[in-house]
């Protein structure tokens, strides 16, 4: 027995391998898109509590757009599969088709129950290879089905053991089959109608009870005749146990989803929005579709909503007869197998029990649902589509025939490949199915993914003449054309779009009428025109247009708070991102976005208060990380160093690309004095960005401060290529070449060209006085100062300068010296800087630099001019020595400010 199962369960698992290997090498295909890629629920840094508060797609249940699929278990699944391959879709798609073999497995134990081996395992057989499978195999999105149909059987198998060798109630599979059917319902919602068909197996399969013995008891005890009998109460009290188990699961499913059923719309189930009789006619009309589906899949499709099947408008439309004739016979097996307490009979009954209670929840019969057909939904009732099938075709003689015909029918028109499922299923499905706009959506949609937006637009603008009236395809269009940069084509795309939505109705809310992503329209189309800075305030008319229709809508406070920075309200922007936190105070980036208002307003304590709050709740949200990191930079407070540099470090680690994490990381470390560190951060900031202004700069800055001024030069030079009119770079390679590299004339050269890009620089100007000094061409230099003085006339070290240098000439003209040398002499002669001495005792100039702050105040690094007189140069000693001593700790502090000044310029 235990052999010949396993041989089973191998025979079943290869053949599901066999049908669904091809589905390994399937991407991610329509709703996978939303469930898998943009669904946060997924990344480990989401919170895992979050599986329980947000809908399937990972969005808040507590969200008008919600739409109140609670699934968190098959979620959490989701997260396990990103844990081990990230967004590697065939292991998403591996583990489904491992989650089907095992339904398989278990669908066989089921058999075994009312099949004899040779049945079960033909039921099996025929349900491991039913094309209507291909939908929930090979859809990522159809786990829920897949893990829902392993707890359902699971929990049914549970229940069989409830009752004891001496006919007791035994409690523990009792309980644990409550526990079970949570996890099922946990899955997708349909789970929790396992408690139905438990509940038809203990009445009649069970206590082997059948319709006119439960109705001949009630008689006799409506009559006082007798009581109960004592099996009767034993089931009713094991059925009052799960019915109000069922009810506490409906209760707590009906908190879940806040009392509210998600919004549909004629686009999504035509039938629901539909009058008294087409709404009746065309929902019972479509119960013989699904049955039809089972027992010929042939014309399968991906998607069956809008205009694919027509609406069933008149009692004397033909298709009445197929509904006519399906509850016909679906009343003929059920009368069959509700008088009869035989084998047979109860196969009956439990096989209809599994085609009817699971599929009850998606009939439209009782509440509408989101689709008109949908193939995923008959994944558990072809469970006892298969079981009626194998059980008619034992009862038959020529069952050996007709089943092997059926099961080579069914393998033959197994699963097909994903990228036909993903292309070529909905072009095909579009030949047979014309009238369905959303399939040309849907192909459109995987076009538009491959970045095809030419052909994509074919495909949506067809939807639109399938479907005038459908605004997700004019929005569609919109779309296309703007990714086309066709800006006037978008634009009238949702005008056209805008103009479908309702019109307002006094007193009804527009929450009950308009699907959420419709609402898009508004973001979209006010996204579009706020491009052009005259259309601001139209922009925000639309934005706040729909915030009149639903006042929950957080993209639309998002988005306009985004367009009120634009338009410098940094307050109403404010206002607009703390309502958006009032509906989801747990979202990362409306902190963020709350963080950069509060930079705007000028209040860097509450924007990094905002920078906290969302790290709190994304740790590595990495906008948060480099902008409150940078914040704490700014700000020049030591204590905040080490947090800004955690901060930076793990930034890098989100973008290891980037090459500002790493620049900020080696200002850090210049203001910590780490030198070693700031030059690591520099140099692979210049590697990852060639040219990088501001890493260049200050990383020759940093050679210059720790008197490595040759290792700045080829930095310097660098920079220059990538700038040339960098002016502070300009400046500091012409500070080393008069002072290291006594090279006057490349320092010249630097002086020159600042000059040239703007005559009225009095720092560049000044410092070419001084190389004129340097050559000693002292009526140039004489000019030069003059020159400088009167474009600063406030700048009192120019005016000393200019002294100096009047003296040196009076000095020189007293002793009959030349004032400017020979050409010949000054080209043989080395120039000299610093405190070095020239030809006899004559002092030169001491070269120093200036920088301007963002204020435009001028901070000097002053110069001593000495004179070629002994007399002179005594007499004024003390002063001089006092002087120099002055010059140095200015030129010290002036260079400080540069490189804070070179810090804090964001574009520098």
């Amino acid at each position: 027995m235990a052999l010949m199962l396993w041989k089973e369960i191998l025979l079943l698992t290869g053949l599901v391998v066999g049908c669904y290997w091809n589905s390994l090498s399937c991407g991610f295909v329509f709703d996978d898109v939303s469930a898998i890629l943009d669904n946060k629920d997924l990344r480990p840094a989401t919170p895992l509590s979050n599986l329980f508060l947000n809908d399937f797609w990972g969005t808040p249940m507590a969200e008008e757009r919600s739409h109140k699929s609670y699934r968190p278990l098959t979620v959490l699944t989701f997260r396990l599969n990103y844990l081990f391959s990230e967004l590697s879709a065939a292991s998403y798609h591996l583990l489904n088709v491992g989650l089907h073999a095992v339904v398989c497995v278990l669908l066989l134990v089921f058999c075994r129950l009312f099949l004899d081996k040779t049945s079960s395992l033909v039921a099996t057989l025929l349900f491991a290879v039913h094309p209507i499978h291909t939908e929930a195999v090979t859809g990522v999105v159809g786990r829920a089905e897949l893990l829902s149909s392993i707890f359902l059987l699971a929990a049914f198998l549970t229940y069989t053991r409830s009752k004891g060798a001496d006919h007791s109630i035994v409690w523990t599979p009792i309980a644990l089959t409550v526990v079970l059917v949570a996890a099922a319902t946990l899955c997708k919602e349909q789970g929790i109608t396992v408690i139905g068909i438990c509940c038809v197996h203990e009445v009649f399969v069970a206590q082997g009870f059948t319709l006119p013995m439960l109705l001949d008891a009630l008689l006799q005890v409506l009559r006082g005749k007798d009581g109960f009998p004592y099996a009767i109460l034993q089931t009713i009290l094991k059925l009052i146990v799960l019915i109000i188990s069922t009810l506490l699961l409906v209760i707590i499913r009906v908190q879940v989803i806040q009392s509210q059923l998600p919004v549909f719309t004629r686009f999504d189930n035509p039938a629901a929005v539909s009058l008294t009789p087409t709404r009746q006619l065309t929902f019972n009309y479509l119960l013989p579709v699904n049955a039809w589906l089972l027992l010929n899949p042939s014309e399968l499709c991906c998607d069956w909503t809008m205009g694919t099947i027509p609406l069933v408008e008149s009692l004397l439309d033909l298709r009445n007869l197929a509904t006519l004739a399906f509850y016909s016979l679906l009343g003929l097996l059920a009368y069959h197998s509700l008088r009869h307490s035989h084998c047979s009979a109860k196969t009956i009954l439990m096989a209809l029990s599994l085609i009817v209670l699971p599929f009850i929840p998606a009939s439209n019969l009782f509440f509408p649902v989101g689709f008109v057909v949908a193939e995923r939904v008959l994944y558990v009732p072809s469970m006892g589509f298969c079981v009626l099938v194998a059980h008619g075709f034992r009862t038959v003689s020529n069952k050996g025939c007709k089943c092997v015909l059926f099961r080579n029918h069914a393998a033959k028109n197994g699963p097909r490949a994903c990228t036909l499922f993903l292309f070529v299923d909905c072009a095909v499905s579009s030949q047979v199915n014309k009238n369905n706009a959303k399939l040309w959506n849907n192909v459109g949609h995987a076009l538009e993914n491959q970045n095809d937006y030419k052909k994509a637009l074919r495909y949506f603008l067809q939807a639109t003449r399938v479907q005038p009236d459908d605004i997700g395809a004019h929005m569609n269009v919109g779309r296309t054309y703007k990714n086309l940069n066709m800006s006037k084509d978008a634009e009238d795309a949702y005008l056209v779009a805008k103009s479908l939505m309702p019109q307002i109705i006094p007193g009804k809310k527009y929450a009950t009428r308009v699907a959420p992503n419709h609402l898009n329209v508004y973001i979209n189309l006010a996204n579009l025109i706020r491009t052009n800075d005259s259309r601001l305030e139209e922009a925000d008319q639309l934005y706040r247009q729909a915030i009149s229709m639903r006042p929950d809508f957080k993209q639309a406070y998002i988005s306009r708070g985004e367009l009120l920075l634009k338009m410098n309200k940094p307050s109403e922007a404010r206002d607009a991102y703390l309502r958006a936190l009032e509906l989801d105070n747990a979202n990362a980036d409306l902190w963020y976005n709350l963080a950069i208002v509060n930079i705007e307003m000028k209040e860097p304590s509450e924007a990094l208060k905002n920078f906290n709050h969302a790290l709190e709740l994304n740790p590595r949200h990495k906008l948060a990380l480099f902008n409150s990191a940078l914040l704490m930079q700014e700000s020049g407070e030591p204590r905040f160093r080490p947090e800004a540099n955690r901060r930076f470090l793990v930034y890098i680690q989100e973008e290891p690309d980037d090459a500002n994490g790493y620049f900020n990381l080696g200002m850090l470390a210049m203001d910590a004095d780490e030198n070693a560190a700031a030059e690591r951060w520099m140099r692979e900031a210049i590697r990852l960005q060639a040219g990088f202004r501001s890493a260049l700069f200050n990383l020759a800055l940093l050679y210059s401060q720790s008197r490595r001024e040759l290792d700045a030069l080829p930095v310097l030079d660098e920079l220059l290529r990538y700038h040339p009119e960098h002016v502070k770079g300009l400046i500091l390679k012409g500070d080393i070449l008069m002072n290291h590299k006594k090279d006057t004339q490349g320092a010249k050269v630097c002086f020159q060209t600042i000059l040239r890009m703007d005559p009225t620089n009095v720092q560049g100007k000044h410092n070419l006085c001084v190389v004129y000094f340097e050559e000693r061409d002292l009526p140039r230099a004489e000019r030069c100062l003059e020159e400088t003085l009167a474009m600063a006339p406030h700048e009192e070290y120019v005016r000393r300068h200019l002294g100096i240098v009047r003296g040196k000439m009076a000095a020189m003209s007293a002793a009959r010296q030349p004032l400017s040398p020979e050409r010949k002499e000054e080209e043989g002669r080395g120039a000299t800087t610093g405190n070095g001495e020239g030809n006899g005792n004559k002092k030169n100039v001491r070269k120093s630099s200036s920088t301007k702050t963002l204020a435009g105040q001028s901070h000097s690094q002053s110069e001593h001019l000495g004179t070629s007189q002994t007399d002179q140069l005594q007499r004024t000693k003390s002063k001089s020595t006092k002087e120099i001593k002055d010059i140095e700790k200015k030129r010290a502090a002036a260079l400080k400010r540069l490189e804070e000044i070179e810090r804090i310029l964001s574009g520098d």
